[in-house]
C-alpha cells in the first residue's frame, strides 16, 4: 500500500510550476523535480511527533496549509473530526505500525498535492458529513454567513477570484428565501422545489433538504462522478426520497433541462465561471485532481450561467428566483446581457463579497431591477 502512494508522489511530483500566485490565494513553492517522502523511522512515533514531521514536511515541500493538513490526517486516522478533540493522552501514544503505515500513506497522497478532502474521503459541510472523492469539486466552507434575516452580509473569505467556492454564503441565501416562501401565512403551505445545476457532491441540495422538511429538489451535473456521490450521500443522509438525480450537461441538452419542470421555486447553481485564461493559474490541488468542467466557464466564463438564465424563465413559478455564485467581474456583463437577452426575467440584487451573488427574480408582466451594494 505505501508504495502503491510512494508511485503516486512521484507521478505528480513532475509536474512544473513557474511560482505564480494561485488563484486560491497560497503562494507554494515551485515543484520542478520529484523528492522522495520521508521514510516510515524504525522506531515508533506518537501521534503529535508524526503530525509534527509530516507538517514540517509539507512546509518544506510547499504544500499549502500545512499544520491544517497534518491535523486532519492525524485526527482522521484516530477515528475524530479535529485535532482538538483527541486530547493530550491519545496524542502522546505510540501509533502502532498499522497507524503508521496509514499515516504515511495518507500523508504522501497530500504531498502529492491531493485535496485533505479527498485524502480522508469525507468532509463536514454545515452539519453533514459528505463522502469525497475526486474529481467531484469540493465544497468548501472557509468562510461564513451571517445568519440574520433578508439582510445578510457576509464576511470573509481566503479566495482569489472566487476560485475558493463559498458554498455555505450561497445555502444560507436560498434557505432564507424558501423559508419566506414557506411562511405565507396560509394553512395550505406551498410545494416547494428547488433546482440545482452542478451538484457536485450534493453540499447545497442536501443541505437545503434537511433544513426544510418539506422541500423537494432536482439536482444535476454533467458528470457522472458527482451524480453518483450525490445519490450515494443523499441515501446515507436518508434524504433520498425528496430528491432526483439526473446526469445532464445543461449546454448540450437544454431541452431536457426545460423537461424538468415549469413551478421550480428556486434555481440555485455555484456553476463553473471562471474565465479559461484563469485556468493558468490554479494551484496544484485543484489544477490536478478536479474536475475542469466544474471550473472552466469558456472564454468569458459565461457558458453555464448563460443556459440557466435563457431556460429560467420558462421554469421559474411566479416569484421564483434564481440564485449564482460568479466571478466578480461578472455583475455587469450578466446585467446587460439579462437585459438583452432574457425577456421575462428581472435583476433583483448583487451582494458583494470577495465573490459575488447574482439573485434574479421572475415576476410577470413586472420588472425591478435593484442592485444592493453589500
Amino acid at each position: 500500500m505505501l508504495g502503491k502512494a510512494i508511485h503516486t508522489c512521484r507521478r505528480f511530483g513532475r509536474f512544473s510550476r513557474t511560482g505564480l500566485k494561485g488563484i486560491c490565494g497560497t503562494h507554494s513553492a515551485p515543484l520542478s523535480t520529484y523528492q522522495a517522502p520521508p521514510p516510515i523511522p524504525g522506531s515508533s512515533m506518537t501521534a503529535f511527533q508524526a503530525m509534527n514531521l509530516w507538517r514540517r514536511c509539507f512546509e518544506e515541500r510547499g504544500v499549502a496549509e500545512p499544520d491544517q493538513s497534518s491535523q486532519y490526517i492525524v485526527a482522521h486516522l484516530l477515528g475524530a473530526k479535529t485535532i482538538e478533540s483527541l486530547g493530550h493522552e491519545k496524542l502522546n501514544k505510540p501509533l502502532s505500525c498499522a497507524k503508521m503505515e496509514q499515516l504515511w500513506e495518507l500523508s504522501v497522497k497530500r504531498l502529492s498535492r491531493m485535496p485533505v478532502q479527498y485524502v480522508i474521503e469525507e468532509w463536514d459541510f454545515r452539519d453533514l458529513t459528505l463522502k469525497m472523492r475526486p474529481p467531484v469539486f469540493i465544497p468548501r466552507p472557509e468562510t461564513e454567513a451571517l445568519k440574520k434575516g433578508p439582510l445578510l452580509r457576509v464576511k470573509g473569505a481566503i479566495c482569489k477570484k472566487g476560485t475558493t467556492k463559498s458554498y455555505k454564503e450561497l445555502v444560507e441565501l436560498v434557505l432564507a428565501d424558501l423559508q419566506g416562501k414557506e411562511d405565507t401565512g396560509m394553512h395550505v403551505v406551498p410545494q416547494l422545489t428547488c433546482l440545482e445545476v452542478g451538484c457536485g457532491s450534493g453540499a447545497i441540495t442536501l443541505s437545503l433538504l434537511k433544513d426544510l422538511p418539506r422541500l423537494r429538489a432536482i439536482a444535476l451535473d454533467q458528470s457522472r462522478h458527482a451524480v453518483d456521490l450525490t445519490r450515494e450521500n443523499a441515501l446515507r443522509l436518508g434524504l433520498e426520497d425528496r430528491l432526483l438525480i439526473h446526469q445532464v450537461d445543461v449546454l448540450k441538452e437544454p431541452e431536457v433541462l426545460l423537461s424538468l419542470g415549469d413551478s421550480i421555486s428556486t434555481l440555485v447553481s455555484n456553476p463553473p465561471y471562471l474565465f479559461s485564461e484563469d485556468m493558468t493559474f490554479l494551484e496544484p490541488e485543484l489544477l490536478r485532481f478536479e474536475d475542469h468542467a466544474a471550473l472552466d466557464g469558456g472564454e468569458d466564463g459565461l457558458d453555464v450561467i448563460k443556459q440557466i438564465l435563457t431556460a429560467a424563465p420558462k421554469m421559474l413559478s411566479i416569484h421564483g428566483h434564481v440564485y449564482l455564485e460568479v466571478d466578480p467581474r461578472h455583475p455587469p456583463l450578466i446585467q446587460q446581457w439579462v437585459k438583452d437577452h432574457v425577456p421575462g426575467l428581472s435583476y433583483l440584487e448583487t451582494r458583494h463579497d470577495i465573490t459575488n451573488r447574482l439573485v434574479w427574480r421572475k415576476d410577470l408582466g413586472h420588472c425591478y431591477p435593484v442592485f444592493t451594494q453589500g
